[in-house]
């Protein structure tokens, strides 16, 4: 039987349309979500850019190491806040082997050290140079410390980095670790607050920055990554600094194309993070909720992004 063309062409058309409308409407796309609140504000940022494409999301829990199996397998499709220093070798040999994809960098920028109150720059000339410390321990001293410096370091079982590193280059001061975030964050509080002498090792982006001003310490440049377990005064690095990576599954950009080309332009930086973490966790708003308030007050952000991508 033969068909006429004008039918033939609106058939075709229409097919076009079904087309068009089958790739806006593929399987949601499936985010991962780790264990951190700074995490789960980057993945549903990343959603609620995705819907605003058409997209639908799931957001699937799952952990530093597993998650990067689920996304060369393809059960996960998106992870927009990959830090390189909590996934082992697992995630080198997956870029390796093109089971996944590096996108790029999320925007933020991780940083880890010890912290101390501006003010202390008086009690402790020379500063932010770690070489200060060895002149000023006392300034930092505490009654059962003394004449030694008091460094309050991660809980134990976060690891003795920051001990390590005092024993390596005979800094004179004496790790204490904190029994808990919530317990370290409160004595910084604490201590600024009363003007009080503090140096405690902390990361960053958190919330605590949104509303505490604080230093870093600085460490000598290091020739490459830095080598913490090899370290003497006068060429100490410090920690080593992770990064934070965009990454997809292999066949993301095909399935999702105007979705990739959105991924390739979301950024999010530690100044949004650390507010949006504050409201969050200090104030205990939901997820979705300061997501949504910071995007209806930012659009000029992100909605060339979402032109761009369509």
């Amino acid at each position: 039987m033969n068909i006429p063309s004008k039918v033939t062409t609106g058939l075709a058309a229409t097919a076009m349309v079904l087309i068009s409308q089958g790739a806006a409407m593929a399987d949601p796309i499936k985010i991962a979500i780790n264990e951190w609140t700074g995490q789960h504000i980057s993945a549903h940022f990343a959603g609620a850019l995705f819907k605003e494409l058409g997209h639908d999301v799931e957001f699937i829990t799952a952990g530093a190491v597993p998650q990067i199996a689920a996304l060369a397998e393809g059960s996960l499709h998106f992870q927009p806040e990959l830090w390189t220093n909590n996934v082992g070798d697992i995630y080198p040999k997956a870029i390796e082997s093109g089971d996944i994809k590096v996108v790029g960098g999320l925007g933020l920028e991780p940083q880890e050290g010890w912290i101390y109150p501006p003010y202390m720059e008086e009690m402790c000339p020379g500063l932010p140079a770690y070489e200060a410390l060895y002149d000023c321990a006392q300034a930092f001293a505490a009654a059962d410390t003394f004449p030694n410096g008091r460094l309050i370091t991660y809980p134990a079982d976060w690891g003795t980095r920051s001990a390590d590193l005092v024993e390596l280059i005979d800094l004179p001061f004496k790790p204490v670790p904190g029994g808990s975030e919530g317990a370290m964050l409160a004595e910084l509080k604490s201590a600024v607050t009363a003007k009080q002498p503090i140096l405690m090792m902390m990361w960053q982006p958190h919330w605590v920055f949104a509303e505490t001003e604080v230093n870093w310490v600085q460490w000598d440049t290091p020739h490459g990554d830095c080598d913490e377990a090899n370290q003497k005064r006068g060429e100490a690095c410090g920690f080593q600094q992770a990064s934070v990576e965009k990454i997809v599954s292999k066949g993301f950009a095909e399935t999702y194309p105007d979705a990739m080309k959105l991924v390739e332009q979301m950024s999010l930086s530690n100044e949004v993070q650390n507010a949006l973490i504050l409201e969050v966790d200090q104030k205990g708003r939901e997820v979705e909720e300061v997501v949504a308030e910071w995007m209806s007050a930012n659009a000029d952000v992100w909605q060339p992004w979402i032109a761009a991508a369509k």
